[in-house]
This record gives structure tokens, C-alpha cells and sequence, in this order.
């Protein structure tokens, strides 16, 4: 056998394995692993209340599904992809359960409180169906090259089980608890990346009130020793004042540092940053904003008043 028929025969032999996966959800992170699970040889059937969003994975080979129930119905795994916990409320509680065979595991890499989460679990548990918490940390790009870091919880032998797909998603799977651990990370990382990113902001519009030329300030920040990937990644954004299509909307950083002052509050722990950030954020959304990637902030920088 010649090298190229080699090669054709191990992506056969992978094709073969792949799973047929339901996909509920495709927004730029949803859209971006239902691509890359295409890619990684599993069959994907899709859902998205708008419709439309599902075209261009409907021409990389997706199938459409009219309801997140058709989308679950015999599916080896249901990833699920949505925007907070009224979503998946409507959408998975409210239609996708109707096509789920018992043993079914629900991938969900939605935001959600830890609360929420453990809920989830249960209520599906009640099912019989096994909710694999997946809560996962990247952008857009890293989504669809599958260059994700995936933090699971919930029972390890059920994340376990869908590995596979997960390992197709993440260059990192790791396993942080019980149900509702993984939330809890997923919400200290947004804290972090939401202060990381509104002092980018306002560092910047500190330099530009001194007279300093926005990119240069920009491209200073991004060499230095107090840059990051996400400082880095935001940084173009800000550059270029281009902030839709968003990777990542204010209002959904908003909801999500909510969340943290929630869950915060509950354990009587006080996020005096958090706070701040949020009023930040917040202020963004009022004015219009909230659709746009959260790099906005450096148009915001200075608006809202000192407490």
C-alpha cells in the first residue's frame, strides 16, 4: 500500500469511528465546534432558533434539524452551545429532552451559574440521561481549529465516555469535580479576563489623553511583559475598531460577571473589582454596545464616574 493510500485508509478508518452527533446552539463558539467536529470525521445534525446561522455548516456537510429534539434524536452525544441559563431552559429543557433516548450524553458548554448547573444535572439525571458539564475557555478561532481548554465535572466515567469528542474540541480536557465545579472555573477565568480587558481600555485611553497614538500604545502593551494571549487577541480588535462580528458580546460578560457576584454573594465573599467591572461593562450595553465584542470597552474607557 503507497503512503497516500495509507493515509486515505486511516482517514476512512477514522471517519468510520465518528459518531453522529446532535449540535444545539450555533453562535460564533457553536458554530466553531460544530465545524470543527465535521472536521474531526463525526456526523453532525444542527439546531439554532435562527435558522440561517446553520448555512455555512449545512454546506460543509451538517445536516439540519427543524427542532433541538430532531437534532438530539439518535445521536450518539447532543453537544449543546448556548448563550445562558434561559436558553438552555427553552431549548434543551423545553424541546431537546423530548429527543433524548435514555443514557444520552449532553454535552453542555453553555455559561451557567454552578447552581444552575447542579440543577441541570439533576433534572436530566431524573431523565436518565447523563449531563456532561463542558464548560470551555477560547475564541472563535480556537474553537474551530479545535485549540479549546475543556473543563469538565460532573461524574468523571461520563466525561470519560464522550473524551473523544471533547479531545476533538480541546487542546486541553481537564476534570475540576463534581457537578457545577466547572462553572465555577469557567466564571473565575471571565472575572479575570473582564478586569484584564477594561484595564487594557483604560490604559488606553490614559495614553491617548497624553497625546499617544492609540496603535503605538497598543503595540507597546502587546510586547511587553504585562501582555497575555487575551490582552493580545483584544488588543488587534482594539486596533482596528472593528468590534462585530463579536467573539465575545459585552452583554454576555455582563450576564456572566452577574453570575459571579452571585455566587460570590452566596458565599458572603466580597469581588469589589468584579463590581467595578461591571458597571463598566453594564454602561457599554446601555449605550448600545452590547452586541459588540467586549474589546468596545476602549470606546467606553473614562465613562462611568469613580464611586
Amino acid at each position: 500500500m503507497s503512503a497516500t493510500q495509507d493515509t486515505n485508509a486511516t482517514r476512512d478508518t477514522s471517519a468510520a469511528r465518528g459518531r453522529e452527533l446532535g449540535f444545539v446552539g450555533l453562535g460564533v463558539m457553536g458554530a466553531g465546534m460544530a465545524a470543527r467536529l465535521l472536521e474531526a470525521g463525526h456526523r453532525v445534525r444542527v439546531y439554532n432558533r435562527t435558522a440561517e446561522k446553520a448555512a455555512p455548516l449545512l454546506a460543509a456537510g451538517a445536516r439540519a434539524a427543524a427542532t433541538a429534539a430532531e437534532a438530539a434524536e439518535g445521536a450518539d452525544a447532543v453537544v449543546v452551545s448556548l448563550a445562558d441559563e434561559a436558553a438552555v431552559e427553552a431549548v434543551v429543557f423545553g424541546d431537546a429532552v423530548r429527543g433524548l433516548a435514555a443514557g444520552t450524553p449532553v454535552i453542555d458548554t453553555s455559561t451557567v451559574t454552578p447552581a444552575f448547573a447542579r440543577d441541570a444535572a439533576r433534572r436530566l439525571a431524573d431523565l436518565g440521561v447523563r449531563r456532561v458539564e463542558a464548560c470551555v475557555l477560547g475564541n472563535p478561532l480556537q474553537a474551530r481549529s479545535g485549540e479549546l481548554r475543556v473543563m469538565t465535572a460532573g461524574d468523571p466515567a461520563d466525561a470519560e465516555a464522550v473524551r473523544d469528542v471533547l479531545e476533538a474540541l480541546g487542546q486541553e480536557v481537564r476534570h475540576f469535580g463534581p457537578a457545577g465545579a466547572a462553572a465555577t472555573m469557567k466564571l473565575v477565568l471571565n472575572v479575570l479576563i473582564g478586569a484584564e480587558i477594561a484595564a487594557l481600555a483604560e490604559a488606553v485611553a490614559l495614553g491617548e489623553s497624553g497625546g499617544l497614538d492609540r496603535d503605538a500604545v497598543l503595540e507597546c502593551v502587546g510586547a511587553s511583559g504585562v501582555s497575555s494571549m487575551v490582552m493580545s487577541f483584544r488588543a488587534a480588535i482594539m486596533r482596528q475598531r472593528r468590534y462585530e462580528p463579536a467573539a465575545f458580546r459585552s452583554s454576555l460578560m455582563a450576564k456572566d460577571l452577574r453570575y459571579a457576584l452571585g455566587l460570590a454573594e452566596a458565599a458572603a465573599t466580597g469581588l469589589p473589582l468584579a463590581e467595578r467591572v461591571l458597571e463598566i461593562v453594564a454602561r457599554a450595553v446601555e449605550r448600545g454596545d452590547g452586541d459588540k465584542d467586549l474589546a468596545v470597552l476602549a470606546e467606553h474607557a473614562g465613562g462611568v464616574p469613580a464611586a
